[in-house]
């Protein structure tokens, strides 16, 4: 029987066997854990009228993004499809539009900006790569010796987004750059891991360098909201610009969906340029 003392327990198995990331697996429990502590109810004793005030509660009450109502409603739509098993037409009503907003994107020189004020070796080290193969932040820390493949001139991401193994082309400059980091900055350390934290084996925590980012794209006065990930959106911005075909940039980021990818036709400037001059000729003559 599910209790409130033992609902996240039988709930986190369920989620260990759908193979969920521990991530995932964490905001699910604290969006489950939020409601219950909102309904103030035995998990056997909540309906669906309760699900259903909640989610008016966090959209007209709280007032929160569509992203945060998004994960509220996947935590509790799993609770009840999985661990309290109900079937309420509410999830079949429930929608969460996610505005698609077109991402920031930097030119080179101000990605170059950011990045070389940035102190400490080895965070810039890891900006640098990030920036050089558009990794995700999670992709960049995790990211080890062994994947580096300078023979072949290629960079291998193990189990990336949905645990998928890609390669990405490897920058003679930046196998460069890492070589002599390596040695430079790298030599003393045995972990396998190229990122390292001050006096630790352990990779670098995200919010480190998430900060460091932060705090140069201020010094730089860099105009732009830019967050690390921007630089991943630079990267494929400036690909598609280059003449990479979208299939081959679906490919090296790692996308499910080409439908993902084509948003960096939106903010590419060759596209734009064109359009520009399209535009001009229609109002020539007025």
């Amino acid at each position: 029987m599910i209790t409130l003392e033992n609902w996240a327990e039988c709930m986190g198995k369920d989620m260990v066997l759908r193979d969920m990331k521990e991530k995932t697996q964490d905001s699910y429990l604290s969006a489950v854990r939020l409601f219950l502590e909102w309904t103030a109810a035995e998990p056997v004793d909540l309906s669906e009228e309760m699900v259903r005030n909640y989610i008016v509660y966090l959209r007209k009450g709280k007032k929160l993004s569509a992203s945060s109502i998004n994960v509220a409603a996947c935590g509790l739509r799993f609770f009840f499809t999985y661990t309290l098993p109900r079937e309420w037409p509410v999830f079949d009503l429930l929608r969460v539009k996610i505005p698609e907003k077109l991402p920031v994107v930097l030119a080179t020189t101000e990605a170059r900006a950011v990045i070389s004020i940035v102190r400490e070796p080895v965070i810039r080290m890891a900006l640098t790569t990030i920036y050089g193969l558009g990794l995700r932040l999670s992709e960049a820390i995790s990211l080890t010796v062994p994947q580096i493949d300078s023979a072949r001139g290629m960079v291998w991401v193990r189990e990336g987004k949905r645990a998928r193994d890609r390669g990405i082309p490897l920058p003679q400059p930046l196998l460069w750059r890492l070589r002599h980091y390596w040695k430079d900055v790298r030599a003393e350390s045995s972990s396998p891991c190229l990122f390292v934290g001050s006096h630790s084996k352990n990779p670098l925590h995200p919010t480190a360098l998430q900060k460091t980012f932060i705090a140069a794209r201020r010094e730089s006065r860099l105009a732009k909201r830019a967050t690390i990930h921007t630089l991943r959106h630079s990267y494929a911005t400036y690909l598609l610009e280059n003449g990479v075909s979208l299939r081959t940039i679906q490919q090296i980021l790692g996308h499910k969906s080409l439908r993902s990818t084509e948003i960096y036709l939106h903010v590419t400037q060759p596209a734009l340029v064109h359009v520009q001059h399209v535009v001009d000729q229609l109002m020539a003559d007025f």
